[in-house]
């Protein structure tokens, strides 16, 4: 299936934002995905020495973390393919992407589970360095902006963007209750992950549904993505919503490829974005400039390739390029 990108309401922005538009094929995201996801690495999820001196851009960075030799990572570790535990390590795109990044740097990446609407919470108060896991760079989040009251609720991080991804609708498969579209839930039950954009969505598709006088949507909201799945699996609900590498990721996989389809097209393609305090400058610019090398040396590509999600790629790393 080729993906198209469909503009939403602003009020709708948390996990992604619209911001351009890709397309990404579920072929894609679904080839070179054998063997090698299962020799990933540690992916960055264990701590194992000091910082080498000798990296390319060990220099670039704050002296606590040179020091350190670990950047603590908050991530959200049950969202396959971007990131889960495999064998008992962390694996995944953005595990492999922080590998990448760590050669250049010097240090490793440690992963630290955390539920995804916490993970700012725990970069404000120093918990981690940096938050990476499928968070997407919004003009909200930069500012510290509770999107569903739009009131200021901290000081805000900068984005480091690395990926760009959209957001889709999966049913049971051969069961799709005649759900093509957001505009076919009215009335329907949809489970959803606490805190992304499919969970702002649903609500804002909601409130269209009973200003149109008809029934609103039924939503539940879980912690993570492989719960609202599980959900699905045992007809709790009639959809499920989550970015497309994650949803084309569970219909590949769940049940051998027989328990889920996707449903219309992915909308609202924005980018991921690595998260980090707005007054940690130093470690964003060293950030930025090891994943701009990592591109320019192939490194990326490789990632990509190896999760099949050469589509989502971007050419060049920005800083706060979402809106």
């Amino acid at each position: 299936m080729t993906a198209s990108t469909t503009p939403r309401p602003a009020a709708a922005r948390s996990r992604l934002a619209a911001a351009g538009a890709i397309a990404v094929a579920g072929a894609l995201l679904l080839t070179g995905c054998g063997d090698q996801r299962g020799k990933s690495g540690n992916g960055g999820g264990e701590a194992t020495a000091k910082g080498s001196s000798s990296a390319p851009l060990f220099a670039k960075l704050p002296k606590s973390v040179q020091d350190a030799g670990v950047i603590k990572v908050g991530s959200d570790i049950a969202y396959p393919p971007v990131e889960f535990k495999k064998d008992g390590k962390t694996v995944g795109i953005d595990p492999d992407i922080a590998a990448a990044l760590g050669k250049q740097l010097g240090v490793t990446f440690e992963f630290n589970n955390g539920t995804f609407d916490t993970l700012l919470t725990g970069l404000r108060s120093k918990r981690y360095d940096m938050a990476m896991s499928a968070m997407t760079d919004t003009k909200d989040r930069q500012e510290g902006v509770d999107s569903k009251t739009h009131k200021k609720v901290g000081e805000g991080v900068d984005f480091v963007d690395y990926f760009t991804a959209g957001v889709s609708i999966y049913t049971k498969k051969g069961d799709t209750k005649d759900i093509k579209s957001w505009d076919d839930l009215c009335g329907k039950k949809i489970a959803v992950q606490r805190g992304t954009v499919s969970d702002d969505m649903a609500k804002s598709e909601s409130d269209k549904c009973e200003k149109a006088d008809k029934d609103k949507i039924g939503i539940e909201a879980f912690d993570t993505d492989l719960e609202a799945q599980t959900r699905l699996k045992a007809g709790g609900v009639d959809a499920v919503s989550s970015d497309f590498p994650v949803a084309a990721y569970a219909v590949k996989t769940s049940g051998g490829g027989n328990d889920f389809e996707i449903v219309g097209d992915q909308v609202e393609a924005a980018p991921y974005g690595i998260a980090v305090a707005k007054g940690n400058t130093q470690l964003r610019d060293a950030l930025k400039e090891a994943l701009d090398a990592i591109i320019k040396n192939g490194d990326y590509a490789k990632v990509m390739k190896t999760w099949g999600v050469e589509a989502g790629t971007i050419k060049e790393p920005k800083i706060n390029g979402g809106s």
